[in-house]
């Protein structure tokens, strides 16, 4: 009973998704809420500024847990490692209002879609919704198959259902509010560290502590000015943006009506949209009648496409071809049906049509999927109005740290009272004077000190063209350990050069035609294949379309044209272009070649098609062009050559692009039903043409860069798209792979009907490629067993697949030495990442921005390579387009992150210091006055710590990486240390100047003081000014203790900013930080000059006392030795890496993250790696390795699910 009650209490929405929430149903109770709000009051808004922090606390104190359907508050936490809570207030929406009668019998449906949540939300007999605005609600269900579509909303939706759609989905709009800036303002001033802030100026402006106040309160405002300016030009930006969105004219099919135009705001789910020519889409929408040309640029703002599957050889955008939702009659969720390649079907949001074709029978048409913030061009709008929080241990360790400084200062406090207490000072001084203490110990500067680090990070990349969208991700660059390259475009040029076809004829390669040699391509199926088999489009007299296919089709010297030609006479488009021979082509009987249909090509099929018509020929002829080991599989055995992998090895060992050709005549009985031809019955049963082969040379900055990285020991990995071999011979050519180094090739197989999965490990050079392999290997020559060192794994993405979802156990043991990844998806990108983070590794993306966007996204720091300055691709955009940048990028970081750290002690260190001063000198009830701190606080320490982080990177990159975390043994013994020196000094300088001959207690004697002034005085003129000061009194500033702790305090400081800011190996040294070197040299000469001098205006000015000149030289003696020691100590000690890792090896203390444990595991297993045997993923039998997880789906981890959240989603919205 309670387990259903709880049950009932909270759901999963999204479940298995990145968004995934859990959802908690409250009832609010008037009792609480009204105690709440007493307290709010008593508490002068503390409660409720903790409540506006924490959402959560609100509703466990004002509410009570209840059933979902009951619930009018309800509480969504992340189900990341964030945790991060949002109280949401739900409310009602009554179909009620709507002015044509509504069924209420439970039986009846709402809406046609017998898929859709609406039907199962609204609550019968009431005609109400209950809903939260926080989610997106698939509104048209992803469970609905292509036959569904077609059926369903083909005809479109009537007038009504229209309406209660409307009511529902809410319009279509993607609105940004461009916030108030008091709104903005109040937002800033509440962070928890401002509220401080303000606490603590506050404090010592009643004090009487002004200059230093006022130049923190002017830096503060200044940084929340800055802040809200950003805030509000980014929302300004972002609303002009999506502006024209929502003001766009549309022709929709209304049922029982034909056409209407309307505003896009009042489009829903289930309209059909008539696409007249060029339009901007207003929405997401499944393409079902007619085909069309996009331009899916616009979609992110830069030149190169953030959905498309291609990009051009400098960045610009790629016209894509969308086709028709196939009209099956299968049940298959139509994305199901589709696999990977949905998106072939989609028009997204924000996405520009340039071209429609329609197919004979009507205008071109599509079914909206998604509205507003649900569209593609909505998620991107919320991604950048909500980006990812960043999980870094240098922020999180930060936070803990400042707490600890906190609870130092909550001792303080205590200190404070219990001195002022027992010396029965009144009341309100004594409460003063420990609040005082209570925020000495965290400096209000620290929040802008550990930002400019960033900031002159951020500085120097724009100096490099590396720009930068996200700040706080360059600290997180210094920890980077393996960084993901793609191939083309990246490692690689950009551009194919064609080097020559391979023609195939009676099952045999002939001999190469060569492109060098200034022939034309003879006129055969090869040749016809080249000049049709592309998606190249005619775009204002200009050729368009992706590089490799421009380059093939310039090869065969033929031209394109519009098509109005008498293609229409057969009930055909008369939009479908005409190739025809230009004068440089060679002898063709064919006048002219036109496409009728294409079947675009995708990284997940590998492949293109297209049906042509040659001019002259009764029948249709089919082109197929794609990845050779796909393509072979389509083609009749007789007709590939029995050496066909031999002769693909030979090209693509030499790091060659191979693309593979096919050929079949189609015979129709009417040209109209082309359209309606399935692609599994066109793609079938081909006669194999031969291969074109293109050069792809790599780029002068590949190898260094990669040399550079591994002497860094900074890990390297290929995740392409292209051919296995080609991949692992580009990974040897470029030394990703190091000469002598072993590559184990790792081939997983799904289950089939009587045989589990399987998993083979084949050492490259022992291959016999059989006729049901797939892909093929390098012959290196050397075959014996690796033995643990120098080998790296190699694998396609089908078995990436296969591991992932049947191995899994042993996918991160693949994984430590995984370096090549060919044939990969942009989503199987994307999974590497993440289970390469999920081994604790830092992880870098260098890619084209294309294809890599997800991978981009998901590692730690993604970098594209694009001619803008900005990408919302990546955290970091590269202008300069070779990987230069990464090298670049990884210094800043470190020399960043070194800088936060060095920053960090620094101010924590300063904090501690001022406590021990001050508490020593609140033992007799005195402070050190306004103008020493004064000097200490502005000249000192906000100086230092705006300019200790301008220093630059180090030049060459170290073979290690700088600690990652604040609570680390060497940092924390650094500031315990440090402490200890200066609290030995402060305590021993205080205690000895009591022994002094001529000290008095000059707060309890003031007779005694001027009796005996003329011990210590060395000027005259000083000692008879002072004789007129007899008016002391407790809580004064005035003492020999004050004057003997504060040089002491303020070398101390000084010492400290020398000693934490470390230059190499991840910075350049101290000295050409030319501004940071003169003031603290500056400041060291400041402080001598007035420890020594005997000005009246200073003495009176700084509230000191003369003292005797061999004191003083005592004084600065003591701070002296304090700075050797702690040099000393930090330099040859705890900055020691050598002395560290002695240490660790004799205590036995090793690294905990996953990679190093695995390694260690690894390399004491005398079986791994695996070379020349198959394993099977059987249940436990003979040690062979099972996945569980993938036999109990209740067991799989939340990231490996792509399907089955959403049956929660719809239980959590009919419960609500």
């Amino acid at each position: 009973m309670e387990k259903s009650k709880k049950d009932d209490h909270q759901a999963v929405l999204n479940e298995g998704e990145e968004n995934e929430l859990e959802v908690f149903g409250y009832h609010t109770q008037n009792l609480r809420r009204a105690l709440c709000l007493v307290t709010a009051i008593l508490t002068l808004g503390a409660v409720q500024l903790m409540f506006y922090w924490r959402p959560e606390w609100w509703v466990w104190t004002s509410c009570i847990p209840c059933p979902l359907q009951e619930a009018d508050t309800v509480l969504l936490r992340t189900t990341d490692e964030f945790r991060r809570y949002m109280r949401k207030k739900v409310f009602c929406l009554h179909l009620s209002t709507l002015k044509f009668p509504i069924s209420k019998n439970p039986e009846e449906p709402l809406v046609a879609d017998h898929h859709s949540v609406i039907n199962q939300a609204v609550m019968k007999p009431e005609l109400k919704l209950r809903c939260i605005q926080v989610q997106k609600i698939r509104l048209l269900e992803d469970s609905n198959s292509c036959f569904d579509i077609h059926h369903t909303f083909g005809l479109g939706l009537t007038s009504e259902e229209q309406e209660v759609r409307r009511l529902v989905c809410g319009p279509n709009a993607i609105e940004v509010e461009i916030q108030p800036i008091w709104k903005l303002l109040v937002k800033q001033v509440l962070n928890p560290f401002y509220v401080f802030q303000a606490f603590t100026l506050t404090l010592w402006l009643s004090q009487g502590y002004i200059e230093y106040s006022v130049a923190i309160i002017i830096l503060t405002v200044i940084s929340i000015v800055l802040s809200v300016y950003d805030l509000r030009q980014q929302s300004v930006k972002l609303h002009k943006l999506v502006e024209d969105h929502n003001k766009v004219q549309v022709t929709i099919t209304v049922r029982d009506k034909g056409l209407q135009e309307l505003e896009s705001r009042l489009l829903v789910p289930g309209d059909i949209l008539i696409l007249p020519g060029k339009i901007s889409l207003p929405c997401d929408a499944v393409l079902i009648d007619g085909s069309c040309v996009v331009n899916e640029g616009m979609l992110t703002g830069e030149p190169i496409s953030f959905w498309t599957l291609q990009k051009g050889p400098h960045g610009e955008s790629i016209p894509v071809t969308k086709t028709p939702l196939p009209q099956t009659e299968n049940t298959m969720p139509w994305k199901s049906h589709s696999l990977e390649d949905y998106r072939k079907h989609v028009l997204f949001c924000g996405t520009e049509v340039i071209q429609v074709k329609p197919s004979g029978q009507g205008p071109v048409r599509a079914v909206v999927l998604q509205t507003g913030y649900n569209t593609a061009k909505g998620d991107l709008v919320r991604s950048i109005l909500y980006p990812r929080p960043l999980n870094f241990k240098l922020y999180n360790d930060a936070f803990k740290f400042m707490v600890f400084l906190a609870c130092i200062g909550v001792v303080g406090f205590f200190y404070a009272l219990g001195v002022y207490m027992y010396h029965e000072v009144p009341p309100r001084e004594t409460a003063t004077m420990a609040l005082i203490l209570l925020t000495a110990t965290v400096p209000p500067v620290l929040p802008a000190a550990l930002t400019i680090g960033n900031v002159y990070a951020q500085k120097r990349l724009k100096k490099k063209k590396i720009f930068c969208i996200s700040p706080q991700r360059i600290n997180m660059c210094g920890q980077i350990n393996l960084v993901c390259f793609d191939k083309t475009g990246t490692l690689t040029e950009d551009g194919l050069d064609l080097w020559g076809t391979v023609p195939t004829a009676g099952n045999c390669f002939q001999a190469v035609h060569s492109f060098a040699s200034g022939e034309p391509v003879p006129w055969g199926p090869l040749c016809a294949a080249m000049t049709s088999c592309h998606s190249l489009i005619l775009l204002d007299g200009t050729i368009q379309g992706d590089p490799l296919d421009l380059k093939m089709f310039e090869g065969t010297g033929w031209n394109m044209e519009d098509g109005q030609v008498a293609s229409c006479k057969f009930g055909m488009s008369d939009s479908s272009p005409v190739i025809k021979p230009g004068p440089e082509a060679s002898q063709s009987p064919v006048d002219s070649i036109t496409i009728l249909r294409q079947f675009p090509f995708s990284s997940g099929l590998q492949r293109m098609s297209v049906i042509a018509q040659l001019a002259g020929d009764l029948h249709l002829h089919v082109y197929m062009k794609g990845a050779p080991e796909m393509v072979a599989r389509f083609c009749c055995s007789e007709t590939v050559p029995e050496n066909f992998l031999q002769e693909l090895r030979n090209y693509t060992v030499q790091g060659f692009r191979v693309i593979a050709l096919a050929h079949k005549t189609l015979k129709m009985e009417r040209l109209s039903d082309v359209d309606r031809l399935a692609r599994e019955k066109v793609e079938s049963e081909l006669t194999f043409l031969g291969l074109l082969i293109m050069e792809n040379r790599l780029k002068k900055e590949t190898r260094p860069v990669l040399k550079e990285l591994s002497e860094a020991r900074i890990r390297t990995v290929m995740v392409t798209g292209d051919n296995l071999q080609t991949a692992i011979t580009v990974a040897k050519n470029s030394e990703m792979i190091p000469l002598g180094s072993q590559v184990i090739i790792v081939e997983a197989n799904e289950p089939g009907d009587l045989v589990p999965a399987s998993v083979t490990w084949q050492l490259v050079g022992t291959q016999e490629p059989g006729s049901g392999k797939k892909d093929t290997y390098i012959d290196i020559g050397n075959s014996c067993v690796p033995g643990g060192k120098g080998y790296h794994f190699a694998m396609s993405g089908k078995s990436y697949q296969v591991l992932f979802h049947h191995f899994y156990s042993m996918l991160p043991q693949i994984l430590v030495n995984g370096t090549i990844f060919a044939r990969m998806s942009p989503g199987q990108k994307s999974s590497l990442v993440e289970e390469f983070q999920k081994l604790n590794y830092y992880v870098g993306m260098c890619g084209d921005g294309a294809n890599d966007c997800g991978a981009l996204k998901m590692a730690h720091a993604g970098i594209s390579l694009s001619e803008q300055e900005a990408s919302v691709a990546s955290p970091f955009t590269s202008k300069t387009a070779n990987i230069e940048c990464v090298p670049h990028l990884i210094r800043e970081g470190r020399a960043a992150l070194v800088s936060s750290f060095g920053v960090f002690k620094y101010l924590t260190m300063y904090g501690i210091i001022q406590f021990i001063g001050t508490s020593l000198l609140y033992w007799q009830l005195q402070l050190f006055g306004n103008y020493q701190y004064l000097l200490q606080d502005v000249a000192i320490t906000l100086m230092v710590s705006l300019t200790m982080s301008i220093n630059h990177a180090y030049p060459k990159l170290a073979p290690y990486r700088p600690a990652g975390q604040l609570l680390s043994p060497q940092l924390l013994l650094s500031v315990f240390m440090n402490s200890c020196f200066t609290c030995i000094v402060l305590v021993s300088t205080f205690l000895s100047v009591k022994q002094q001959p001529w000290y008095c207690e000059v707060y309890k004697y003031s007779e005694c003081f001027l009796a005996n002034q003329s011990n210590f005085s060395t000027n005259t003129s000083l000692e008879q000014n002072w004789t007129g000061n007899a008016t002391l009194v407790p809580a004064s500033v005035l003492s020999f203790e004050g004057t003997t702790l504060w040089p002491i305090v303020t070398f101390n400081c000084i010492s400290a900013a020398f000693i934490f800011s470390k230059g190499k190996p991840f910075r350049k040294p101290i000295y050409t930080n030319y501004l940071f070197s003169l003031l603290l040299t500056s400041a060291v000469g400041l402080t001598l000059f007035i420890l020594f001098s005997d000005f009246q205006d200073i003495y009176r000015k700084m509230e000191f006392i003369p003292t005797t000149m061999s004191w003083r030289i005592s004084i600065l003696v003591a701070a002296f030795v304090q700075f050797c020691v702690a040099f000393f100590v930090e330099d040859a000690i705890l900055q020691n890496r050598e002395l560290w890792l002695l240490i660790k090896k004799e205590f036995g203390f090793y690294s905990k993250s996953q990679y190093r444990v695995l390694q260690r595991k690894l390399a004491e297993d005398p079986t791994w790696p695996p070379t020349n045997r198959t394993d099977y993923a059987v249940n436990g039998k003979n040690g062979f390795y099972i996945n569980r997880a993938y036999e109990s789906p209740e067991e799989v981890p939340k990231g490996k699910l792509t399907l089955g959240g959403q049956a929660s989603e719809q239980h959590f919205w009919t419960r609500l």
